[in-house]
């Protein structure tokens, strides 16, 4: 007798979750309609329709409103969400990635932007950057660091000739899985991934496949594709690609560090969007050369310590002259509004042979 009680109860509360359903449906069409009257004052001021600063604030208001039980975490990931819904009414934001679809820059450019963006899928780098520079898309997301295997290369070289500039950074915890159309790992021939994915991975490859190819291709979601084709062929990518190309999950999480975080860098021509404002937690980035003389990068070094200013990374790439020389990529602590920045930065390009801005823009904690 007491099962028909617990079921009656249930009904109640189901109940009582459609109606709240319907509440939260109606509140969130009133939200999209004054959303649209909001892209129709942007559209005659001609002002920005996407500020990933008021975006911020607003799920930073909410997070800080929140009673519970919902976590924080979760209150902000269905806050983006819907502001991304709502954006899309105003003016669709089309962001170029590196594709197909279900790579892990498309899965932080839904981080950042939101489910309801425009993914244009490239198939590599030069295409989002060439995208983004030529207007066909608004805004870039590319791959500049991972944790273990350092920079993406082609993207620090393609960061020096492009007009675009760098806005914001997503982090993404980047989780290696092992899939193939066949649910063992028996019989596989060949791994097919982007190198930066077999190079995170190699440990447990040469552990568990020490015999087996492992072909380099233009992305994950490349070899996730490709997989699909060939029962013998296995891939590493994330659990989305797996269920996009019908892919069983052999082996999960099978990157050599645990705690694996890649850097995406999102950009955009200025007119597009400007320098974010500071926020009190910033990052600016640049690249210089300096002349090919004694104690030069120590003088590059010097106005940064003058003026109190934290470098969180350095990295170098040769300038392809012949004549051995280099371009160092800087990241900043701080933002060039801040006085002490601006001298630093002021000191540091009478310094260089070549200075060029990157970007400021706002990092996580």
């Amino acid at each position: 007798m007491v099962e028909p009680v617990a079921s009656q109860a249930l009904l109640a509360l189901r109940d009582q979750i459609d109606g709240l359903d319907r509440q939260l449906l109606d509140l969130l069409n009133q939200r999209a309609r004054v959303a649209e009257q909001v892209g129709e004052i942007k559209r005659a001021e001609g002002t920005p329709f996407f500020r990933p600063d008021r975006v911020a604030q607003v799920i930073d208001k909410i997070r800080a409103a929140n009673p519970g039980p919902l976590k924080a975490e979760h209150v902000s990931a269905i806050w983006r969400e819907i502001m991304s819904a709502c954006l899309a009414l105003e003016s669709p934001q089309r962001v170029a990635v590196l594709g197909p679809v279900g790579t892990f820059c498309e899965q932080a450019a839904i981080e950042y932007f939101g489910g309801a963006a425009d993914i244009i899928y490239c198939a590599n780098f030069d295409e989002v950057f060439h995208a983004t520079a030529s207007g066909s898309a608004q805004f870039g997301v590319v791959g500049v660091e991972n944790m273990t295997e350092g920079v993406v290369t082609r993207s620090l070289d393609l960061f020096l000739h492009t007009p675009c500039h760098v806005v914001g950074e997503v982090s993404l915890l980047i989780r290696h899985n092992l899939m193939r159309k066949e649910p063992s790992m028996n019989g596989i021939e060949a791994v097919l991934a982007h190198p930066q994915a077999l190079a995170q991975c190699q440990n447990w490859l040469n552990k568990h496949l020490p015999d087996v190819e492992r072909r380099a291709v233009s992305s994950n979601a490349e070899g996730s594709r490709l997989a699909a084709t060939n029962p013998a062929w296995a891939a590493l990518g994330s659990e989305r690609a797996s269920t996009l190309f019908g892919l069983h999950i052999t082996a999960h999480a099978i990157q050599d560090e645990a705690y694996n975080r890649t850097r995406f860098a999102v950009i955009c021509l200025p007119q597009t969007m400007a320098t974010p404002p500071a926020t009190g937690r910033d990052c600016t980035s640049l690249v210089v050369s300096v002349p090919n003389r004694p104690g030069a990068m120590h003088d590059l070094l010097v106005p940064l310590k003058t003026h109190g200013v934290s470098m969180t990374r350095l990295e170098s790439r040769p300038a392809r002259t012949g004549q051995w020389d280099y371009y160092f990529y800087i990241d900043l602590d701080g933002h060039p509004s801040q006085p002490h920045v601006a001298a630093a930065l002021s000191e540091l390009r009478e310094l260089c042979a070549f200075f060029k801005m990157l970007g400021a823009y706002p990092v996580k904690n």
